[in-house]
């Protein structure tokens, strides 16, 4: 038996943070635009793989992940 016959429905638990948080990323945003409390936070999220984190001119900018 294979694990997808197994587990049908996978999915991320985020808190009212977090997902609101998603709800407002719009492509590629600088991290540095964020507050502090919003950086912590997007920082969990790049651990749970949500959002990823990428290195462009320079500059550090995240992005969600498609889910």
């Amino acid at each position: 038996m294979k694990l997808n016959e197994l587990i049908t429905e996978f999915s991320i638990y985020l808190t009212n943070e977090e997902k609101s948080l998603v709800k407002e990323m719009n492509g590629l945003t600088p991290l540095c635009n964020f507050h502090e409390r919003e950086q912590v936070i997007i920082n969990n999220l790049i651990r749970k793989s949500v959002v990823s984190r990428v290195h462009y001119n320079g500059s550090v900018m995240v992005m969600r992940n498609e889910f």
